[in-house]
């Protein structure tokens, strides 16, 4: 394990977790990399109201961040009138959070992208007197027309883009199905934000579409969630906001570097939530490859790295690779090292040794695979394959039980009625909310640390 620091940086650490041991024909490796950012802000606080409580910000210190709101104002954000009304009221709480000399503005989405404030094609700079402007604003946000989401963020991302800052952080809160263009054009425009700036995404009630919602988020790294009451949108504005205003440093990369042999079968972001991350390579360099890992506050998250070596002798050992945290250079110089750890392969003839699994690669592999038996429970529920959708979300409810990620356990039992969580036996219940539901489905890929 090594560290790195510059002053302007937050430190950071990585450690390797795995079995190095193989037997004789043994090709496969896995290692959990747990990567920790520290000294570098926070990632929450006390909320803030009021003058007094405003977050200060040094004279002559040029902000780090960028934040745009983008909030639904289609249609069906009238039904009931309150929803329209909290989304304002919740939209003020985020403004109140914002740093003094935060870069900052609001879109308002419909079949279109409007911006609402501060209107003139950029951003404001936070301050008692902007922040006040910028409420004002959210009074002439009223519901009517359609969702074209992908509208939205190409807007935030021309605004965002503008911005001579580090961190670039959207905000999304809609409340229905992306029904006014087609779904290659909000992918395409996911594909051109990706990389540029992250976004949490919020679904308000039970009328938008799950897969839609978590995807804006995996594309751009952030969190996806539902506030299934709309009274509850004023408390998760404020705590995603003070989590964007934590951040410190981003565009930091995972990077993979492995011998001539070996193969890469797939990076996976496993904690807090698990996010495939192996199709999003881009290559540096040779035999090297960089992973996206976003924006970074005071946090540490773990990534599952699988990788195929060659096959060897008893007794041979060899770097199967070398895992690297890089930030680069504005400007374009070489990239900075953060930190970096191995990942190794031995061959050996003792049986324990070779067949003994770590135990925090089995704790997330179980995590990933909850996560995946949930979504495909519920995808055979909503198409009336009953017996299916009991097996797999009996075999979530043994896999949530035996790994202590009691969150999801409790989502679950509002699904179905667990008779004997070890064995995973279950029976899915007659009625659901709808809001239990997707509330399972939005927090599937939700898992627990393993505990050290």
């Amino acid at each position: 394990m090594a560290n790195f620091s510059k002053s302007n940086v937050p430190q950071f650490s990585v450690e390797v977790y795995q079995n190095e041991y193989l037997p004789e024909g043994g090709r496969e490796v896995n290692a959990i990399v747990t990567v920790t950012s520290t000294g570098g802000g926070t990632t929450g606080g006390v909320p803030l109201s009021g003058a007094a409580a405003t977050p200060t910000h040094v004279p002559g210190q040029a902000s780090k961040a960028a934040v745009v709101i983008m909030v639904d104002c289609s249609g069906s954000m009238d039904y009931p009138p309150t929803k329209m009304r909290n989304a304002r009221d919740a939209t003020a709480a985020a403004i109140d959070t914002l740093r003094d000399g935060t870069s900052f503005a609001v879109v308002g989405g419909t079949h279109v992208a409007k911006e609402v404030y501060p209107g003139n094609g950029g951003l404001a700079v936070a301050d008692a007197r902007t922040r006040a402007r910028a409420k004002e604003a959210l009074r002439a946000l009223s519901a009517g027309g359609g969702t074209a989401i992908g509208t939205w963020l190409r807007l935030t991302d021309r605004l965002l883009g503008a911005a001579d800052v580090e961190i670039r952080h959207g905000i999304l809160l809609t409340d229905g199905r992306n029904e006014h263009e087609a779904p290659e054009d909000l992918r395409a425009a996911l594909e051109s934000c990706a990389g540029r700036f992250t976004c949490d995404a919020r679904g308000v009630g039970t009328d938008w579409e799950v897969k839609e919602v978590t995807a804006i988020a995996s594309a751009l790294l952030g969190t996806a969630d539902i506030v299934a009451d709309p009274a509850g949108l004023a408390a998760d504005f404020t705590q995603m906001m003070e989590n964007a205003m934590g951040k410190e440093v981003a565009d930091v990369a995972l990077r993979l570097w492995t011998p001539v042999g070996v193969e890469i079968k797939f990076v996976k972001q496993v904690a807090p939530t698990v996010v495939d991350l192996t199709d999003r390579r881009t290559g540096a360099g040779p035999r090297a490859g960089d992973y996206p890992t976003g924006s970074w506050g005071d946090e540490s998250r773990d990534y599952h790295v699988c990788v195929q070596v060659p096959q060897a002798g008893i007794g041979q050992e060899m770097l199967a690779s070398r895992v690297s945290l890089i930030l680069p250079d504005p400007s374009g110089g070489a990239p900075q090292t953060l930190s970096q750890g191995l990942v190794r392969a031995v061959w050996t003839e003792d049986m324990v040794a070779s067949t003994s699994i770590n135990p925090q690669v089995a704790h997330y592999t179980g995590q990933a695979e909850l996560a995946q038996v949930i979504q495909q429970g519920l995808d055979a529920r909503k198409s009336g394959d009953f017996d299916g959708a009991t097996a797999k979300l009996g075999r979530a409810v043994q896999l949530a039980s035996a790994s202590g990620n009691e969150d999801t356990a409790k989502l679950l039992s509002k699904v179905v009625d667990v008779v004997d969580a070890a064995t995973g036996t279950v029976r899915l219940k007659a009625k659901v909310a709808e809001a239990d539901s997707m509330t399972l489905e939005t927090r599937s890929t939700k898992t627990v640390r393993v505990k050290k």
